[in-house]
């Protein structure tokens, strides 16, 4: 269930997270975090520090370490601004079409962006190509040293790596994307009929698939130039790209809808996808040489031996494979809902997916703390400190379930004010508010499920090997919620859809849960569950009381201001009386600045 305003935003992935990871050993290539080093400068990435010597995530100086954290905070503001933008989007769809037959036209044909974000902007081509990238900058580094002035090596000669990297790849991928792109759009009947085939008249969905077809290749080319900038440790740019995109779509559906109807909306996910690359492009190009000097360009004797027969890494199938499969069945979810909803009466998408877009918010923002901590993970891994990253993987694990469920406690309790409050306006009326709220209610029990099946699948992927055991649980997940869904369907339509898909990501979570120990890092099950336990208690409560409390004022406003005040604070209470232990270290630690400012 990746359907985000973020497109998930960056994806939720899209933040700074790092500091670099030392290399693995050479017969076991890395899997590195997508985002790469946060700078602005474009200087290679070393694989060691001199004497041989890997540095320490704690050695860092202070003054690195707070310009992470300004970055980490910029970019984190990006992605917020991305997803209130998309919510923004989403309020626009909703004011101007509804929950109807147009709307749910529009977004069967948004499944074809929505897959390819996935695959192409955050996950598979990250992975691909940040290591590439890395790996064509160190060796630039071997041959020209890490400190020559940039300006010195910009003017003629063709055997700088990145550029080779560049034209053996870019050609190939643009060539490759578009064949695809443009079969999707011939194929276009085909594809509808597959993804909704209860649809009485899918010319529409048809048109607007064929004007969204086009992402295939922008997605594509978006990825490449985030992958290339993040290796070069500039992050800004793919940070907003998310920005770019929904100005796209809001501009294009508000100017075109009187004449197109929703086809604007759908050309403008197509115009949205080119300001993504047009976002990029000059620090692309500017970070990245168009020639390079030969004058002075004699390698080392040391780097000529180190990189003899140094093959580039992840650029075969071998660890990607399982990235790119685990990540398509984790969003093939959504294709299973659309699926079975496409048999119910018009809007039943259309409830899906507003109730879909509110509700996992509090997901997207508790992924963002794994984010930030998956480079820890992984350069713990990579040394060897197999302790060090099991305390990271619990604390992450136990401070997005706090923030998830806290959320969750919020959905449960108020969603027909929140429904209200963002989208019941135009053709949105409120038989449309009352469907959506009851969808969301019933996606709220999975929230927990999504968000640590988002952060577990982490520290399987920094292991350094390629791993199959996330696809496993991803696929017995998503085979649980299809056969929940022909289930309970028929008989409970929306809400059963729904239902499913809480059911079938939970089980995806607990056997990624139970597999994390016995495969890459021996957590402590029992703990964290335990400690999940009491932290979902307390959302109960919280949970309960909000949803007895918020129709006690009638103005759906206030009540959700009220709301927003009541549900934390009964949780923070629920929970300590509970002696969950992340809400005990949240009051001590709020009590200590309060009484000491620091």
């Amino acid at each position: 269930m990746n359907n985000t305003g973020i497109e998930s935003g960056p994806p939720v992935e899209a933040l700074p997270d790092h500091v670099p990871a030392p290399p693995a050993p050479r017969d076991q290539p890395v899997v590195p975090d997508p985002a790469g080093p946060v700078t602005d400068s474009a200087g290679p990435v070393p694989d060691s520090c001199p004497g041989g010597t890997e540095t320490s995530g704690d050695a860092e100086s202070p003054g690195l370490g707070r310009f992470l954290a300004r970055a980490a905070a910029v970019t984190a503001g990006l992605t917020v601004a991305g997803a209130l933008l998309g919510l923004v989007r989403d309020q626009a769809i909703a004011h101007l079409f509804g929950a109807s037959g147009a709307s749910d036209a529009f977004l069967i044909a948004w499944t074809v962006p929505e897959m390819a974000a996935t695959v192409l902007i955050e996950d598979g081509m990250a992975l691909l190509l940040v290591p590439a990238f890395s790996h064509a900058l160190a060796r630039r580094a071997a041959g020209t040293g890490e400190k020559k002035d940039a300006a010195a090596r910009t003017t003629e000669g063709t055997d700088d790596p990145v550029r080779e990297l560049i034209s053996a790849t870019l050609p190939r991928l643009f060539a490759l994307l578009s064949c695809i792109a443009a079969l999707l759009a011939l194929g276009a009947p085909w594809v509808v009929g597959i993804l909704a085939p209860g649809l009485s008249d899918p010319r529409l969905a048809v048109d607007c698939t064929r004007l969204t077809s086009v992402t295939v290749l922008t997605f594509g080319l978006t990825g490449y130039l985030s992958a290339a900038l993040r290796a070069h440790r500039s992050f800004l740019p793919p940070a907003g790209v998310y920005l770019a995109y929904n100005v796209g779509i809001i501009g294009m559906t508000f100017a075109l809808h009187s004449l197109w109807g929703v086809r604007a909306a759908a050309a403008g996910v197509a115009v949205g996808s080119v300001l993504m690359i047009l976002t990029q492009l000059p620090a692309f190009v500017r970070l990245v040489p168009a020639r390079v000097a030969r004058a002075g360009r004699e390698r080392r004797p040391s780097a000529r031996r180190r990189f003899a027969g140094a093959a580039p890494p992840l650029l075969g199938a071998t660890v990607l494979a399982p990235v790119v499969i685990f990540v398509v069945s984790r969003q093939a979810q959504v294709l299973v809902e659309r699926f079975l909803a496409s048999s119910l009466p018009a809007g039943a998408i259309s409830h899906l997916n507003y109730a879909q877009k509110v509700a996992q918010m509090p997901m997207v923002l508790s992924l963002m703390i794994c984010t930030v901590t998956f480079p820890v993970v992984a350069r713990a891994m990579a040394n060897g400190d197999r302790e060090k990253a099991r305390d990271r993987v619990e604390r992450d694990l136990a401070l997005a379930g706090m923030v998830v469920l806290a959320g969750t406690a919020m959905v449960l309790g108020y969603a027909p004010q929140i429904v209200e409050v963002l989208f019941q306006r135009g053709a949105f009326d409120a038989d449309d508010t009352r469907a959506t709220a009851d969808v969301m209610r019933v996606y709220a029990l999975g929230l927990l499920g999504h968000s640590l099946v988002g952060a577990l699948s982490r520290p399987y992927f920094s292991a350094g090997r390629p791993t199959w055991f996330p696809v496993f649980a991803m696929a017995t997940g998503l085979i649980v919620t299809t056969g929940a869904g022909f289930a309970m369907t028929h008989r409970f339509g929306v809400n059963g859809i729904a239902t499913a898909n809480a059911i079938g990501i939970s089980t995806a979570a607990m056997l990624l849960l139970m597999g994390l120990g016995t495969r890459v890092v021996a957590i402590r099950v029992r703990s964290v569950t335990l400690s999940l336990v009491r932290l979902a208690g307390a959302a109960t409560v919280a949970g309960t009381a909000g949803w007895l409390a918020a129709p006690r004022v009638a103005d759906p406003l206030l009540s959700l201001a009220a709301g927003c005040f009541l549900v934390p604070l009964l949780f923070l209470l629920a929970g300590l009386a509970l002696r969950a232990p992340e809400v005990v270290q949240l009051l001590t630690l709020i009590r200590r600045r309060l009484l000491h400012g620091r």
